[in-house]
């Protein structure tokens, strides 16, 4: 028997595999899929989870991976796993530029700092030296919440590319401002390494949490499957995305990885 399947799929972290646990437990009780799986890997996705994989029934498989934009882990390395799967798989797009995370970005924010004339409201994401994904996903929903809220000014900034996070505080010229990591998961950096950039035992800087198991995030998740869906009825010739683009180009190497198909 065939079936729906959704597999959430992230790098082994802090927090990583019971926050894509929460996520898959809430996305099968909505009945968005027949089943739903949270897998991590360590290092090698094509090595650590070939055979669980393979485990699973044929039929549609859901791939999201748990990241807001893409890096090379999810261009180049996670693809590598596609032909352990016997059923068909859709990719999904990470999912920071999900509406619904504009939202979530904007709770986290006005939960601490209000968003009036005299706020601002700081944006912290990863950022690239050598791939533009991070930083689109930032500046759209800088965007975004300029157009949304009443903030007197949205700065992203970034730990790998300019605007660097811990000038931001020289861009500031309101009385109040709140920072808010775009990151899925809480970790070493979001805990340590961007308050310390930030500055925030100076005060003056309030810091949100990150995006977690929030309910947006499960909301943005249940959203790319749908969209997924979409496309998959669309009658077409070429890959329907870049996401599409990379399943075909997994199909077309059928090996795991060790040079075996």
């Amino acid at each position: 028997m065939t079936q729906d399947t959704l597999v959430l799929v992230g790098q082994e972290g802090t927090h990583v595999r019971e926050t894509l646990a929460t996520h898959a437990d809430r996305i099968a009780r909505r009945g968005a899929v027949d089943a739903a799986h949270a897998v991590t890997y360590s290092e090698e996705p094509g090595r650590e989870l070939r055979e669980r994989f393979r485990s699973l029934p044929e039929g549609v498989v859901y791939v999201v991976p748990a990241a807001l934009a893409h890096s090379r882990e999810t261009t180049d390395v996670l693809p590598r796993t596609f032909p352990a799967f016997d059923g068909t798989v859709r990719y999904c797009e990470p999912i920071g530029r999900s509406p619904a995370i504009t939202r979530l970005v904007i709770e986290r924010a006005t939960a601490l700092v209000e968003a009036d004339r005299d706020g601002t409201l700081v944006l912290v994401g990863q950022g690239s030296s050598s791939q533009p994904y991070h930083r689109q996903m930032v500046e759209y929903h800088a965007t975004r919440i300029a157009e949304r809220t009443d903030y007197a000014a949205v700065e992203p900034t970034y730990l790998l590319q300019n605007p660097a996070v811990e000038c931001v505080r020289y861009a500031v010229e309101t009385e109040r401002s709140v920072a808010v990591p775009l990151f899925l998961t809480a970790n070493a950096t979001t805990d340590r390494r961007i308050p310390a950039k930030l500055e925030l035992d100076r005060g003056g800087m309030a810091y949100a949490d990150p995006l977690g198991d929030h309910s947006l995030v499960t909301d943005a998740i249940e959203g790319e499957i749908t969209r997924q869906r979409a496309l998959a009825t669309a009658d077409r010739t070429q890959p329907a995305s870049f996401e599409d683009a990379l399943v075909q180009g997994a199909r077309s190497v059928a090996t795991d990885g060790e040079g075996r198909p």
